[in-house]
Order: structure tokens, then sequence, then C-alpha cells
């Protein structure tokens, strides 16, 4: 593949990647793996419609472009079995974690109907039910918390004797997160006792305005592990399967106690920092260069070209999510709003 000098070192990093083994999958899962990136992509692109027109307020972050990561990634796992713990940009792991489009959407509403009973708002999806431990507002915030996920699985298999404990978990977060105290800190606990935790770095090349070959002394995060005597690996972030099959390894020392990985996932947000964003400190030429490395168009021309599908199966699914992000966002409009006098309910344990 050629790069555009335009594009900056990110680009010049996916044009020598090595191969990055991607998963075989057949029809069944190829199919999932489409719907599962289709309906985080449609419902951020209706989140968006919602703000706009005053329907939906305080700050968005939307995950456009980013898809392959959280349906490579999550997709490998097994749900409300692993662990998975977002940031600020969230809506989309919720959905490849399980949670109801309509309890997601609800949230972003305010409504009593949402994950989070409309208090955490877009920032802050929470689900005990589908395992995910949060949506953190934070850079950082999520990471020990992650890390406490993983401690427990840990725990409970070796010093309570529960054989079956070998849950995992995923810890998403940017480049602009790894130049924290946390994301040393937890590598190194991570590693000296062996967790089953998988570390992944969504670098989409800008931690919001701060570009992230600026900000930091090793712009290749993923050699970082080295440091903690730790694997890591670089993938594609716009190809799903590559995601997929970096999890899959990734996965397997987890549970087989070999410790924890940390993935660094090149891609890049197709808007803004968040919807508030005019996103004028990226170059044109730099946004059209990713946007022809769409995840999506990437995995439908996979699967087409294996012929594990047929174009009218992805036009089909494309209908069904059009329908079901719709039905979402009736769903939200029409839930209860939180009872005033319910306003400190959820803060503390309940009998």
């Amino acid at each position: 593949m050629k790069t555009s000098v335009t594009a900056g070192p990110h680009a010049e990093r996916l044009s020598t990647l090595v191969s990055n083994k991607p998963a075989k999958v057949d029809s069944k899962t190829g199919l999932e793996l489409f719907r599962d990136m289709t309906l985080g992509r449609r419902f951020e692109d209706k989140c968006a419609e919602m703000y706009y027109r005053g329907k939906m307020f305080g700050f968005v972050h939307l995950y456009n472009g980013q898809e392959a990561i959280s349906t490579g990634v999550i997709g490998a796992m097994r749900r409300k079995h692993d662990w998975f713990c977002s940031t600020y940009r969230d809506h989309v792991h919720a959905l490849s974690a399980g949670v109801p489009a309509r309890e997601v959407m609800s949230e972003l509403f305010g409504k009593e109907t949402g994950c989070s009973k409309g208090r955490g708002g877009s920032m802050h999806l929470f689900s005990k039910e589908h395992h995910l431990l949060g949506g953190y507002a934070f850079i950082g915030e999520g990471i020990p918390v992650a890390l406490g996920s993983a401690f427990t699985s840990r725990y409970k298999r070796d010093a309570q004797g529960d054989s079956t404990s070998d849950a995992v978990t995923a810890a998403f977060f940017g480049d602009g997160t790894c130049n924290n105290g946390q994301f040393f800190e937890c590598l190194n606990m991570a590693q000296l006792w062996k967790l089953p935790i998988l570390f992944v770095v969504e670098n989409n090349k800008w931690a919001i305005g701060m570009a992230h070959d600026r900000a930091t002394s090793e712009p290749e995060i993923w050699r970082k592990a080295s440091a903690f005597g730790m694997a890591g690996e670089e993938v594609d972030g716009m190809d799903v399967l590559a995601v997929r099959g970096a999890a899959e390894r990734a996965l397997e020392r987890a549970r087989s106690g070999e410790g924890p990985t940390l993935l660094e996932c090149l891609t890049y947000r197709y808007r803004g920092h968040s919807l508030a964003d005019p996103d004028e400190l990226r170059k044109e030429e730099e946004k059209q260069f990713w946007a022809k490395r769409d995840p999506l168009k990437g995995l439908e021309s996979d699967l087409i070209k294996s012929g594990l599908v047929s174009e009218d199966q992805l036009r089909m699914i494309e209908k069904e999510i059009d329908q079901e992000v719709v039905d979402a966002v009736d769903f939200a409009l029409a839930a209860k709003e939180p009872e005033p006098s319910e306003l400190t309910r959820y803060i503390w344990a309940e009998d």
C-alpha cells in the first residue's frame, strides 16, 4: 500500500506492518462481525443527528472509524463471562458487550430506562448484567478498575480454589492515556502477577487536539510492553479480522496463565474529538487517507471476495440495523425521566 506524506508516520507504520495473522471466520461469524460494526456505525450517526437537532445534551464523543477494535476484541471474548472497561468514547463498546441499543440510547437521553438509569449519560455507561465496568470521563481512570477485575479472576482461581475462574478483562483506552502514571503502574502489576488482562490501545493519532507523535518520546506504544517483560503487539486497527486474530492470541495467553498483553491498534476517528469539536486541526488530506481504509467497507470486501456471504445478506443486515436504531430513539424519547425525588438513589448500596 502506498502512503501519503500528509497521513504521517502513523500511516507509514501501517504500510510496513508485518502480516497481522488475521482470524479465520466462517459465514455465521462474518455476518455477526458485520452486524456489530454496522450497529456501532449507524448508532453513532444517529447520535450525531439527535445532538445537532437539540435532542441530546452534554459531551458526546463518537466512535466512527474505530469499530473494528470494539468488534474485533469484544467479539473474540465471552459475553457475560469476561469483563470490559471503557473510556468516555464508550457507546460502541457497550453495544458490542451486548447492552441493548434501547438502554444505551436511553442513557444518552438521560432517561430512567438507560443502562445507568439516566444518571451517567454518554461518558458513564455501565451494565453489571453485561459485565461492562463503566465508561470514564478522565483518561486512565478505567485501567486500575480493569486491573482489579483481572486480579479478582486470578484470586478466585488461586486463593479460593475456583478452577472455573478464567475470566479475562479488556481495558480500552486511547494513545493520550499512555503517558499517564496509571498506565505504567498497572502494566507493572499486571505482568508481576500474570493477571488475565488485555490492554487495548485505540491509537487514533490524536489526543483531543494533540498529535500523538508530538506528545511521546516513543510513538510505538506496543514496544513499551517490553519494559515489563510483557507480550506486546501492533495491529491494523482498521481491519477487524486482524484485530480479532490478535485478540484471540492474547486471550489464549491470558487464560493459560501467561499473563497480560499490550495491544496497540492503529486506527482513526472520523469525527472530531466530540460533537462540540469543529475538527479544524486535522488536515483534509489526512482525513481522506483514512476514509479510504474504512473498516466496514474492508470487512464487506473480505467477506464477499472469500465467498462467505452475499451482498444481499449484508444489505439486509443494514436495513435491520437501521430499524433497530430508529426503535432505540423512539423508545428513548418516550421513556420516563428520572423522578426528582429519587435524585440520590443509586449513590449508596440498597438493602
